[in-house]
């Protein structure tokens, strides 16, 4: 049975609310991360840093739409927990938000092949890529996201690429301050992806979507959650190491960190995991302002 949809459709706070900003996070932080490295190693563009940003925040807005589409039109957000979906909770038709995610995903590659014009064709590429892996992480037919790779993908895209390509693109290199940067960032943001699969593995388990949550059991993924704040902590030393001390001013990371991770072990479930979200959110936001801060300051 199809839940109606609103007739006057979705207000403009649900919209908002829709595009989950508690996860924005994760595109501010690659972008302050890879800007703090590009100072530290030549100098930052401050332009091209401007466009990265509204790059990643476009492209992380057209992803949750895009979810929330998917996972509403086969009925995996009907028991689902956490913020509001607009699919699922037909306060939207599917074709609407499909339009929105689709619209954010237009924005994303426009003042991308701005970036693209001025640093190097490849980028086109990368890209092409981050979209097509946007979209399929809960769309098409067989989305990677139902087959235990979302973290994966989340790594590579929200980690690496965000990270090290907004260092390329200001500076025109590949640096290991960069790389290091990029493997604390990514660690950060797929522990908020696990945190989110954890709270959902019941309903998750119910719809018949794999996550890799769900493939783990609770019991190891709330240990893959701990390993993930710990590489986090050795890139920042590292990059430490390879750059100034000024860069772990990131360890303030610790403070909204420590909470989470007290929660996730002591085996919350439900809604009571969703703080620990917001918590992670904002320590990959610390993390990646700290050594910003740090870098720009060395």
């Amino acid at each position: 049975m199809t839940t109606p949809v609103a007739p006057t459709g979705p207000t403009a706070a649900q919209w908002i609310e829709g595009a989950r900003p508690r996860t924005l996070p994760a595109a501010v932080s690659p972008v302050l991360a890879g800007t703090g490295v590009a100072a530290y190693v030549d100098q930052a563009v401050w332009w091209k840093a401007l466009l990265a940003l509204l790059v990643s925040v476009a492209l992380q807005v057209g992803v949750n739409y895009a979810n929330d589409y998917s996972d509403g039109i086969r009925g995996t957000d009907k028991d689902r927990v956490g913020p509001l979906r607009l699919v699922g909770s037909g306060l939207a038709e599917p074709a609407l938000v499909k339009r929105a995610a689709f619209g954010c995903f237009g924005v994303a590659m426009l003042l991308g092949l701005v970036l693209v014009a001025t640093s190097s064709w490849w980028l086109l590429l990368v890209g092409a890529a981050a979209v097509v892996a946007a979209w399929f992480y809960t769309g098409g037919s067989r989305p990677y996201g139902y087959m235990a790779l979302g973290e994966v993908m989340v790594f590579v895209f929200f980690g690496l690429v965000a990270v090290v390509g907004t260092t390329f693109v200001q500076t025109g290199t590949l640096p290991a301050a960069a790389w290091l940067a990029a493997i604390g960032v990514g660690s950060l943001a797929c522990a908020i992806l696990v945190a989110n699969n954890l709270r959902d593995v019941p309903t998750d388990r119910e719809a018949g979507k794999t996550t890799l949550a769900v493939l783990l059991g609770e019991g190891r993924t709330r240990y893959l959650y701990a390993l993930l704040l710990v590489v986090a902590l050795a890139a920042l030393v590292a990059l430490a190491l390879v750059t100034s001390v000024l860069a772990l001013l990131g360890l303030a990371f610790l403070v909204p960190a420590a909470p989470a991770l007290r929660t996730v072990l002591r085996g919350t479930t439900g809604r009571g995991l969703v703080p620990v979200l917001q918590h992670t959110g904002q320590a990959e936001l610390v993390y990646a302002a700290g050594l910003f801060i740090g870098l720009l300051l060395a």
